[in-house]
């Protein structure tokens, strides 16, 4: 009898124990008395051109501390929960030179992202993602874009490739050293260098430099869906002629 009892409290415990190391992991514990900025990181996912793993990409700011990201177990959960998004270990690097930064991962399962960090003692977080890499794969489509080449003001257009239900277009401008320098958001189709007046979302922190003629740039264009999954991704390079 006594190893009855023993055996059930011993259940119990490991049961208790579980539960509580499943929770304290949770975004929803880990902010608890903590300030919070919602949908305060520019955050988005694609598929990888690796096609086993997704990278999540995210702007980080300056002063921008102890990025994670965050997950809930399927796509079905409620993405408003934070008590459904558990801490996930991923791998951080660098893009365009550490402007912009990614997680990059493999995921079994279709589902719910979030990304935070840390600037002047709040915890910032993004809108949920939603990942597709299993039934929407981004498209990778560099033959979609037209460059205007003959002017120092270059104006890039674009069309949509298979999926037509992008809500908004990242555009970035860079150098042959990877070093960014525009990075706009616009709703339509077009963006010249550098004019904001269709531009929704700016991250550009310094004034663009004015474009050389005959020297190499990149133009990278993401096409990004209400709930913040890539549906296209372009990346044309291009040199000035005028």
């Amino acid at each position: 009898m006594k190893n009855v009892f023993f055996l059930f409290l011993l259940t119990v415990i490991c049961s208790c124990s579980n539960d509580l190391e499943s929770r304290l992991d949770t975004l929803g514990t880990n902010i608890q008395g903590r300030e919070i900025v919602k949908d305060n990181v520019i955050a988005c996912a694609a598929s990888n051109e690796d096609s086993e793993k997704v990278s999540i990409y995210f702007y980080p700011r300056d002063g921008a501390t102890n990025m994670q990201c965050y997950s809930t177990n399927t796509a079905n959960d409620d993405k408003n929960n934070y008590g459904n998004y558990k801490l996930i270990n991923l791998p951080i690097s660098d893009v365009f030179n550490g402007y912009l930064m990614k997680f990059d991962g493999q995921f079994d399962a279709e589902k719910w992202v979030i990304v935070t960090f840390e600037e002047s003692g709040k915890i910032h977080l993004s809108n949920p993602i939603r990942l597709k890499h299993l039934s929407k794969e981004t498209e990778y489509l560099p033959e979609n874009i037209e460059i205007q080449t003959n002017t120092q003001m270059p104006i890039f257009t674009w069309q949509d490739g298979a999926y037509t239900d992008s809500k908004i277009y990242f555009q970035v401008v860079s150098n042959s050293q990877s070093n960014l320098l525009s990075g706009t958001y616009t709703f339509a189709k077009t963006f010249t260098y550098y004019n904001l007046n269709n531009v929704v979302l700016n991250i550009t922190t310094n004034t663009p430099p004015e474009l050389q003629n005959e020297t190499d740039y990149v133009f990278n264009l993401m096409g990004v869906s209400e709930d913040n999954w890539v549906n296209l991704f372009s990346i044309k390079p291009f040199a000035l002629q005028f």
